[in-house]
C-alpha cells in the first residue's frame, strides 16, 4: 500500500544512495530496529512479506522496509529512515478504503515505533525522533555511534564517539551512585533518628500521664487539707498554746503587756541617750562662750563680741529647772533594767499554769468513758461549737487576738499548697496536649522529615539569600540590609509530578513523583497575597538548595535536595545496589 497520490508520482525522482536499502540476512536485523521489535521484522517465510504493526491486515514485499518511503500507515515498514516522520503520534485513527481493506475499517496512523534506535555499542542504546535521521547533523548527544547519519547527507560523516562519551558518561554515573548511595544511607540514619525521636517523644508522654495521675491525687490531698485546716481554725477559741502558758483571755492580755513595756523600755534607753547627748553638746559650747567673756578686750571696740558677751551674761543669769539629779539618773536606771522577781513584773508569775487539781480531774466525766464513746461525745461537742462559731455565739478566728496571725498563716499555707498543686496539674496537662499534638503531627513518609525539624539551609540568589527551614519557615533576606521577608510558615506536605531530565550532577528533580512542603501566609505582598512557596524536594546526599524561581507574583517554587526525600517513589533510585562493604547499612 502507498500513501498519496502525489508521493506515488514523486517517487521515480528520488535517488536513493546504494546503502538506502539495508542488506538483510537471516541473522541481521534491519536498521533502526531494537531488540524488541525485532520480532515483527522476521523474513524468509515462503511470501517473503512483512505486516504493518498496528494495522496487521495490510502487508508488503519485505524489499519495501527501509526503501525511504512511507507504506505502512503507522510508519513501521521504515525503522531507519526519516521517509513516515511526518506522522504525528497525536493523529487519531483514520477511516477510509485502500487497496486491501474494506471500506470503513479504521486505519491506525499512530507511531508504531518509538524512534530510530541507535545500537551505541560502548554506551547506553537511544531511540532518536525519526526526523533527525538523516538530517546533516551529528546528534551525539543520542547516537553517540553515528549511525543516524549513514546516508551521509551533505557529505556529512559522523565518526563512531560511544567509547569516549560511554567512559565519560560511566564515570559520572559512579560518582552519582555512589552519591545516591550515601544519600539512601543518610536517609536509613534520618529514618532511624526519627523512630528514635518517636519513641522518645512517647515516653515524654508517658510519663506525664504518670505525673498528672500523681498531680490529681496531690490536689485532692491538698484540698481535703485544706477543708480540715479551715475547720480547725474556725473552731479555735482564744486558749493556751498547750506549754505550760496560761491560757484565756489573761494570758492574751500579759502577752500584750508584756511586749508594750518591752517596746517602752527600748524607746526610752533611746531617748535617754540622745539627751546624754545633747548635755554633752551644750556643756561644750557654755564652754567655748565663757572662755569669750574671760579673754575678751573690753577696750577692743567690736559690737559683735560685745554682743555675744552680753548674751551669754544674759543666758548664765537665768534660772533653769532642767538639771538632773543623781537620784533621777539611778531611778532611770532601775526602770530600764530587764524585769525579774527582784525588779519590775514578774511575768513568770502570770505565764504560768496552775496545776490540775485532782478536783478538777474529777469533772472531766468523759476522760472515764470508752473510747467509743468519748469519740462520739467530742464529735458532738465540734459540731455544736461549729454552729455556735457560725452564729455568731462563739468568737472565730478573726477575733482570737495573737491568734488570727497563727491561723491566717496556717490556712494560707494550706490555701498555697493547693494553688500551687492545681498549677503544676494544669502545666503539665497542658504540655501534655503540646507532646500530643507535635507526635501526631505529620512528619512525611516514615516520620523521616521529624529528625529535620528546624535544620535551615540557604542559597545565594544574587540579590537576595533564600532560607528554608525544614517544617517551620522561610525567609528571603535582602544583602543590602533590612528586615527579612517571610515566604511563609510550613502549612503541610503535597505531591507533585516532574519530568525533568537530570542533570551530571545529578542535582535535580529528575522523572516521577516528589514531596513537596507547602509554606503560606507569608509576608504580605504589596498589591498582591501574602507570599506563599512550594518547595519540590528530590534524593540528595546533602541537603541543598538548588534552585529558586517566582512561579507567579508572590508565588515561590523552591527545587531543593535532602536524603529525607530518597525513596520516595523516585525513579532516579531504582536498581541502586549498595557497595559491597555497607550491605549491613543499606
Amino acid at each position: 500500500m502507498r500513501l498519496g497520490v502525489q508521493a506515488l508520482l514523486l517517487s521515480p525522482l528520488l535517488i536513493l544512495p546504494s546503502a538506502a536499502v539495508e542488506t538483510r540476512s537471516s541473522s541481521s536485523r534491519p536498521r533502526g530496529v531494537s531488540p524488541e521489535h525485532a520480532k515483527f521484522y522476521k523474513s524468509g517465510s515462503t511470501d517473503d512479506t512483512f505486516t504493518c504493526i498496528s494495522n496487521p491486515s495490510i502487508s508488503i514485499p519485505f524489499s519495501r522496509v527501509n526503501d525511504d518511503f512511507c507504506d505502512c500507515p503507522d510508519g513501521s515498514d521504515e525503522p531507519g529512515t526519516a521517509a513516515c516522520s511526518s506522522i504525528s503520534p497525536l493523529s487519531p485513527p483514520q477511516y477510509g478504503p485502500g487497496p486491501d481493506i474494506s471500506g470503513g475499517q479504521a486505519i491506525n496512523s499512530t507511531l508504531a515505533l518509538p524512534g530510530f534506535y541507535c545500537k551505541n555499542k560502548g554506551h547506553i542504546p537511544a531511540y532518536l525522533p525519526f526526523e533527525s535521521v538523516n538530517d546533516g547533523r551529528c546528534d551525539y548527544d543520542v547516537c553517540c555511534d553515528g549511525s543516524d547519519e549513514w546516508a551521509a547527507v551533505g557529505g556529512t560523516k559522523c565518526e563512531d564517539r560511544c567509547k569516549q562519551i560511554g567512559a565519560e558518561h560511566r564515570k559520572s554515573e559512579e560518582i552519582r551512585l555512589k552519591s545516591l548511595r550515601g544519600a539512601l544511607k543518610r536517609r536509613k540514619e534520618l529514618g532511624t533518628a526519627a523512630a528514635r525521636m518517636r519513641k522518645e517523644a512517647e515516653l515524654l508522654i508517658s510519663d506525664l500521664e504518670v505525673e498528672i495521675q500523681a498531680g490529681e491525687v496531690k490536689v485532692k490531698q491538698a484540698e481535703e487539707n485544706l477543708v480540715q485546716v479551715e475547720k480547725r481554725e474556725k473552731l479555735k477559741i482564744v486558749r493556751g498554746d498547750g506549754k505550760g502558758k496560761t491560757g484565756g483571755k489573761l494570758g492574751v492580755l500579759v502577752g500584750l503587756s508584756k511586749n508594750r513595756v518591752t517596746e517602752l523600755r527600748t524607746a526610752l534607753e533611746k531617748t535617754r541617750k540622745q539627751r546624754d547627748a545633747m548635755v554633752a553638746r551644750v556643756t561644750e559650747l557654755e564652754d567655748l562662750l565663757l572662755a569669750l567673756k574671760t579673754d575678751y578686750n573690753p577696750n577692743f571696740n567690736d559690737e559683735g563680741v560685745k554682743v555675744a558677751v552680753r548674751g551669754w551674761e544674759d543666758y548664765a543669769a537665768r534660772e533653769t529647772d532642767d538639771v538632773w539629779s543623781e537620784d533621777e539618773d539611778r531611778d532611770l536606771t532601775a526602770i530600764l533594767a530587764e524585769d525579774s522577781d527582784s525588779n519590775g513584773i514578774n511575768w513568770a508569775e502570770f505565764e504560768e499554769v496552775e496545776p490540775e487539781s485532782d478536783v478538777d480531774a474529777l469533772y472531766q466525766v468523759a476522760s472515764y468513758l470508752p473510747a467509743p464513746l468519748q469519740a462520739w461525745i467530742d464529735g458532738k461537742v465540734s459540731a455544736i461549737r461549729r454552729i455556735l462559731v457560725e452564729n455568731g455565739v462563739l468568737p472565730d478566728k478573726s477575733t482570737s487576738g495573737s491568734g488570727e496571725a497563727s491561723e491566717n498563716k496556717a490556712i494560707k499555707e494550706a490555701k498555697k499548697a493547693v494553688s500551687d498543686a492545681e498549677k503544676s496539674l494544669s502545666d503539665d496537662r497542658l504540655l501534655l496536649d503540646k507532646r500530643k499534638q507535635e507526635l501526631e503531627k505529620d512528619y512525611g513518609p516514615d516520620d523521616v522529615f521529624r529528625a529535620l525539624v528546624g535544620r535551615c539551609i540557604e542559597k545565594d540568589s544574587g540579590e537576595y539569600t533564600y532560607e528554608l527551614c525544614f517544617l517551620t519557615q522561610t525567609k528571603q533576606k535582602s544583602k543590602k540590609g533590612g528586615a527579612h521577608t517571610s515566604l511563609g510558615n510550613f502549612a503541610g506536605f503535597e505531591t507533585e509530578q516532574v519530568d525533568e531530565v537530570l542533570p551530571k550532577d545529578g542535582k535535580g528533580l529528575g522523572k516521577g513523583e516528589r514531596i513537596v512542603l507547602k509554606y503560606e501566609n507569608g509576608q504580605h505582598c504589596w498589591n498582591g497575597p501574602n507570599r506563599s512557596a512550594r518547595v519540590v524536594l528530590a534524593c540528595s546526599e546533602n541537603d541543598e538548595i538548588w534552585k529558586v524561581s517566582e512561579s507567579e507574583k508572590c508565588v515561590y517554587r523552591i527545587e531543593a535536595g535532602t536524603a529525607a526525600a530518597c525513596g520516595w517513589r523516585d525513579g532516579n533510585e531504582e536498581n541502586v545496589k549498595p557497595e559491597q562493604d555497607s550491605k549491613d547499612e543499606l
